[in-house]
């Protein structure tokens, strides 16, 4: 039923057209286009206004064929990728997808993007009974996602949600994701001649090291990682710096762990400054909360179901990264996120294989039919 040659054409197309985050406008604009041909009513808010963005986020809605009641569904990805991001070339070795080694592929998350598209198709071609359907196609979810955070979710229509961004096979299902604290650490020191007087002076990027080497850092449990990825700071060799900045984060899909681990890093950062008679700044802020869906929760039977249905082997897992699905299910909107088979992401040697691209089409095929027929889910 899928049609291979067009839909590996069309996943070529969309990474070949450049992204990255809060340069979004292209594909938004190539979106836009296609979903109109398709017969959907489609829209751009104005989120890109907020975070910076050449883009607003693209909605679109399918108006559905069938007389008895179904559940209104979202089908999300995003547009946006990470860098190397620009001028991709993709290519197929045997039977995967890859780009030439010099950027990312982009399947993250154009993989999905071209499986809505040719289900689209798909359902247009075949007359395939569908309730309404909502796509969400957001932008800046790789800057701490700031499309969905900026999405007005009172304007949707849709009860349930399936967010189509997690690697690995299809089939497989993402029910837990952590909470997110970023940090941000400014250690104050005192500046000084480095050769006529530093003995007056306070090294802010030492006190740093020795606060650094207090922090407990990296994988701190299963559910838990702590990490600290940015330093800036110093003016010049022959000046004692004054100022250097941290940044990192804490993550856990345990609040309490969040909390401690989090108020461990402030601590250590405040006494060692105190102790070098420096001071430090310690800013927290939630960039999004965690959520733990029931096996039993309606979105996630309806995924087991429909995965099953087209042969697959479904497994219920949790993940330590965060993604719009945070976002829709903290603002009270079930959401699901689902394997597309992108593997090695954010990396130049991210692959997706050809049979799982495939595999996408006929899952999000198949989630329609099971939420359309009203079938009753064990």
């Amino acid at each position: 039923m899928v049609n291979e040659k067009r839909l590996i054409e069309g996943f070529m197309e969309l990474v070949r057209i450049d992204s990255v985050s809060r340069e979004e406008k292209n594909l938004a604009d190539f979106l836009v286009k296609k979903l109109e041909d398709l017969g959907l009513e489609v829209r751009v808010d104005e989120a890109g206004k907020k975070v910076d963005s050449n883009s607003g986020n693209v909605i679109a809605y399918l108006r559905g064929n069938v007389a008895m009641e179904a559940v209104p569904i979202m089908f999300s990805t995003h547009l946006d990728t990470v860098v190397p991001g620009k001028n991709i070339k993709p290519c197929c070795e045997g039977e995967k997808i890859v780009s030439d080694g010099t950027t990312i592929l982009g399947a993250d998350d154009k993989a999905a993007i071209a499986a809505l598209l040719e289900a689209l198709q798909l359902i247009r071609e075949n007359n395939i009974s569908h309730g309404d359907i909502e796509l969400v196609f957001s932008i800046g979810e790789e800057i701490h996602l700031q499309g969905a955070k900026n999405l007005d979710l009172a304007n949707l229509k849709a009860q349930l949600a399936f967010v189509l961004d997690a690697d690995g096979p299809v089939g497989k299902i993402i029910t837990t994701a952590p909470s997110h604290n970023f940090l941000e650490i400014i250690i104050y020191g005192k500046s000084a001649h480095a050769g006529a007087n530093p003995e007056e002076g306070i090294n802010a990027i030492q006190v740093a090291g020795y606060a650094l080497s207090r922090m407990q850092l990296g994988r701190i449990d299963e559910e838990t990682t702590t990490n600290i990825g940015v330093i800036s700071g110093g003016k010049a060799t022959n000046i004692v710096p004054d100022e250097v900045v941290l940044k990192g984060e804490v993550r856990s899909r345990n609040e309490e762990k969040l909390r401690r681990h989090t108020e461990q890093i402030k601590k250590v950062a405040i006494d060692t400054a105190q102790e070098f008679k420096a001071r430090a700044e310690v800013k927290i802020n939630q960039e999004y909360q965690g959520y733990n869906l029931s096996p039993d929760h309606p979105v996630v039977k309806i995924a087991l179901k429909a995965a099953e249905n087209i042969g697959l082997r479904p497994s219920l897992c949790s993940t330590g990264g965060g993604s719009d699905a945070n976002v829709f299910n903290q603002a009270g909107l079930p959401a699901v996120v689902l394997a597309i088979g992108m593997e090695k992401v954010h990396t130049v040697e991210e692959y997706i294989p050809i049979p799982e691209l495939k595999n996408i089409v006929k899952y999000i095929l198949s989630i329609i039919e099971v939420v359309t027929s009203g079938e009753k889910l064990k």
